[in-house]
């Protein structure tokens, strides 16, 4: 292979949404580790979308769109309630920052 065909490699980030120029980036990613989270535990109760939906509160459809990774027009409140409602505590910590914009973290035991 010639110099002028070679594959460039570059390095990303952790947030595969940054990574693209995504303006909301954190949100989105925090928005994705819940969604993966509620279609991990979904796919683990082996429940059928029908019986999600019926135990989340929500119509079928969404239960698709979001296991699918597709939650735009989903809230992150909206996903915090439904993991929630999976049985999951979710637990919220504030404390002070030094010389840095906060940041928000999700961890899952």
């Amino acid at each position: 292979m010639s110099r002028e065909n070679a594959i460039q490699i570059e390095t990303g980030s952790d947030n595969v949404y940054a990574d693209l120029g995504y303006d909301r980036a954190a949100e989105m990613q925090r928005k994705s580790q819940l969604a993966a989270e509620i279609a991990r535990v979904i796919e683990e109760r082996q429940l059928t979308q029908t019986a999600a939906a019926e135990l989340l509160g929500i119509d079928q459809a969404k239960v698709s769109r979001i296991t699918r990774g597709q939650f735009r027009g989903v809230s992150e409140s909206k996903l915090l309630e439904l993991v929630t409602r999976l049985g999951h505590d979710v637990k919220i910590v504030v404390g002070p920052v030094r010389r840095r914009a906060g940041r928000i973290e999700l961890r899952f035991a």
